[in-house]
């Protein structure tokens, strides 16, 4: 018995796909990209370059479905890390992008720095429930200049050791990454081989492939690396005014842009990722901890299983600026709702207001609220040997059980997970302790494993071969 949630019937995930085939196919899609329509026309769509309007037929899109490659395994750099997509296994993917940080010790929020960025990382490379990597903080302005895209990802692939998942909207940086690759991780065959980085493609809401990351992407597609597809409807704003017809528009964008990957490059690795999201009608802003963008979420990870596809989804959203009872709520029921949907891959810990706030302790929080969702989600394991009613016979009425081997047996093979943070005793030794509460354990747990984690060095001919590169790079941005 394992816990499960339903939002959509199978009757009604087939309405979607259906409802999205007619709208690919009458409003069809803007395609910003020239070579995106060029590959898509050639592929059968109807392509009006007038308008960029892209429409595909629904043989068009159920052939070019049946081409993504839906079951692979991404490595990173750790020696023996890997992560199999599309076989029911579950991690998390570290949310990124904070313009931000709120130090909890002080009280204040202030900008990001390199530091916080170094130590956001090492955390997360720290922590194994986190498989998958975005960059937590706004990195550096030069991004995408040749020398800043170099020396990020050469940050990236020095501290982080699992699988990195990112983007860039600069097709001409395309040959810079493709050497950095080439020299971290042995060659394009080794890259090709263990997809280390996946690239996120966002079209942007609503209906609209956009140029650059797309671009980027099709500069890209020789490498075989994996593509996230991820637009960002947002309910009444860059959607329609209902959560149905908003979740109709996350799937045209993602079954649409999907067409286009599998078009370019037949068998690509496609993960289904729309963050599929609702505003405030109140301001017009994103409601980050809305239980509608949690249930939507779950929906989408629906349709993506109903496709066969990956699911990368979201749910550790807030829209508080600090850690507090808001924050707790809106996490934990967004994060449970999710997790029980059964995504391969789950965006969050870390981030408040929006996901332009990184907190550290929010990350072990956070990540703690994932365990307990996931405990929630294995359900009640049903086997002979967990029956005992050979042991209800013997012990009988008024007996105990604490002192039988089967409760020591329950114990050691997984039936109580027994969590070692937070308050698990009494009183007594709660206060013995100091009475620590959350974030001051949360805080303790950090510098303990960050004066241990170890980041992984570069050979002396990789860091050679990156050193140069670095020189090229700066010199042409």
């Amino acid at each position: 018995m394992e816990t499960r949630i339903q939002v959509l019937s199978e009757d009604e995930k087939a309405q979607v796909h259906e409802r999205t085939l007619k709208v690919l196919g009458t409003t069809g899609l803007r395609c910003d990209t020239e070579e995106g329509r060029r590959i898509l026309q050639a592929a059968g769509a109807d392509v009006d370059e007038a308008t960029r309007r892209v429409r595909l037929s629904a043989d068009l899109v159920e052939s070019l479905l049946e081409q993504a490659t839906t079951s692979f395994v991404v490595q990173g750099r750790r020696p023996g890390w890997s992560f199999p997509l599309g076989a029911g296994a579950f991690t998390l993917l570290a949310d990124g992008g904070a313009t931000s940080v709120y130090d909890a010790a002080t009280g204040e929020r202030r900008p990001t720095t390199w530091d916080d960025w170094r130590a956001a990382t090492r955390l997360l490379d720290a922590l194994d429930d986190v498989g998958f990597y975005w960059c937590p903080v706004d990195y550096a302005p030069d991004f995408e200049q040749p020398g800043g895209l170099v020396r990020y990802f050469t940050d990236v692939f020095a501290v982080f050791g699992k699988h990195v998942q990112d983007s860039f909207g600069t097709p001409e940086l395309v040959p810079w990454l493709k050497e950095l690759l080439d020299i971290v991780f042995g060659g394009p065959a080794e890259v090709r081989a263990r997809m280390p980085l996946s690239f996120l493609i966002t079209p942007t809401s609503p209906l609209t492939i956009e140029r650059g990351f797309t671009q980027t992407w099709l500069g890209l597609r020789d490498y075989g690396l994996p593509v996230a597809v991820m637009p960002m409807p947002l309910q009444g704003a860059t959607a329609p005014g209902s959560r149905l017809a908003t979740l109709l528009t996350a799937n045209v964008e993602t079954i649409g842009t999907l067409c286009l990957v599998q078009a370019a490059a037949p068998g690509t690795p496609v993960m289904y990722a729309p963050v599929v999201a609702t505003m405030d009608p109140r301001t017009g802003l994103y409601a980050a901890g809305a239980m509608e963008h949690a249930v939507l979420c779950v929906a989408a990870t629906e349709m993506a299983r109903w496709y066969g596809l990956p699911a990368e989804s979201s749910g550790l959203c807030t829209q508080t600026y600090q850690p507090d009872l808001q924050t707790a709520w809106e996490k934990t029921g967004g994060g449970l709702l999710v997790t029980l949907s059964d995504p391969d891959v789950l965006v969050g810990p870390g981030l408040l207001g929006g996901a332009t706030v990184l907190n550290l302790e929010q990350i072990l929080l956070d990540v703690e609220v994932i365990r307990h969702a996931r405990r929630a989600r294995s359900g009640v394991p049903v086997r002979d040997d967990l029956w005992l009613d050979d042991v209800l016979e013997r012990v009988g009425p008024s007996g105990s059980f604490l002192g039988e081997r089967s409760t020591r047996t329950g114990v050691h093979a997984g039936e109580w997970r027994l969590s070692d943070f937070g308050v698990q005793g009494s009183w007594d030794a709660w206060q013995a302790a100091g009475a620590p509460g959350s974030m001051t354990a949360a805080r303790e747990r950090i510098a303990a494993i960050l004066s241990q984690q170890v980041s992984l060095s570069y050979s002396d001919d990789q860091a050679a071969a990156l050193a140069a590169l670095q020189r090229r790079a700066d010199a042409a941005s």
